[in-house]
């Protein structure tokens, strides 16, 4: 039998995964997959690994006010974590794209208005479909894939000079790890020992061209990044258990990574009809469109 706050976060999961299916129907596209994999991860950093200030209550997203600029905090989404306190967590969401999931994961946690939702990828909005600096849970720009690792590790890198207990946890997806900068930033977290880093990967297998092992293979990804420095583990990434323990585990004077071997069709069989191209959802006709409407009908009256 589970705790009490596993079947928390299991219920948080499961209302990350319906919140994106509902919105993929109404917006006639979405990122699906990224919710189906990913989803106990978000669940249980937000409901279990993140020390995060508290907030009165769900904050209602803005207008665009502009980037981020001295005397203009304002600008910056990291309010939905409660962004500043020296002794809390800073969380990084390097691949922009999973921002519906973070959406609906701030939503699942208390921390963002679900009515916010109705400003997603409006103009003006810091709702965006690609998540930026501004947009709900995000503090920085993550730029192209595997640019973000970089950013993250220069965060750390001041929060070790400054002496803070808290520390950088990102989220990843394996098919960003391809890139040359991202082998880079590990390299130079490692070696810089940056202790305070905590990054959880997507491995679902996928990216936007395919399956992973046909486009760029990282296997043996974990003995990769050991060979780099990092403390490494590998789990399965829906095992809530798991990542919660691993998340609050006690640092050491090299980066942790989790990976997290994922299902990009978790709870949403229908998707496996479109394999192997899971990076984003767009109806092909509206026949489509009504067997999704039909499966998540199902998927409301099951949960």
């Amino acid at each position: 039998m589970t705790s009490n706050w596993q079947d928390q976060i299991k219920k948080a999961a499961n209302g990350i995964r319906r919140r994106v299916l509902a919105h993929t129907i109404a917006q006639n596209g979405g990122y699906l997959s990224q919710a189906c994999s990913a989803a106990e991860i978000f669940a249980t950093l937000y409901g279990r690994v993140l020390k995060l200030s508290p907030l009165s209550k769900p904050l209602i997203p803005g207008k665009f006010q502009g980037t981020p600029k001295a005397g203009q905090p304002a600008a910056t989404g990291a309010d939905y974590n409660g962004g500043g306190d020296p002794n809390c967590d800073n969380f990084i969401l390097s691949p922009a794209q999973y921002a519906l999931v973070l959406y609906a994961a701030l939503i699942e946690a208390g921390r963002m208005n679900e009515q916010g939702m109705l400003d997603y990828n409006r103009d003006g909005s810091t709702v965006e479909m690609i998540g930026a600096e501004h947009s709900p849970g995000m503090e920085v720009m993550t730029g192209s894939l595997g640019q973000g690792i970089s950013q993250a590790a220069g965060i750390a890198f001041a929060r070790k000079v400054r002496g803070e207990s808290g520390r950088v946890v990102m989220l990843m997806s394996d098919g960003e790890c391809q890139s040359g900068e991202f082998w880079e930033a590990v390299q130079t977290m490692s070696y810089h020992r940056l202790g305070n880093m905590l990054i959880y990967v997507d491995v679902n297998g996928y990216q936007c061209d395919g399956k992973m092992t046909s486009v760029m293979n990282l296997e043996p990804f974990d003995k990769r990044l050991k060979a780099f420095g990092a403390r490494v583990f590998r789990v399965d990434g829906h095992n809530i258990g798991t990542l919660a323990r691993l998340g609050r585990r006690a640092s050491v004077d090299v980066p942790t990574f989790i990976l997290c071997d994922t299902d990009p069709c978790r709870g949403m069989s229908i998707l496996k009809k479109r394999y192997p191209k899971f990076h984003y959802l767009r109806f092909s006709n509206p026949e489509e469109k009504k067997e999704y409407e039909k499966f998540y009908q199902k998927l409301t009256q099951k949960n």
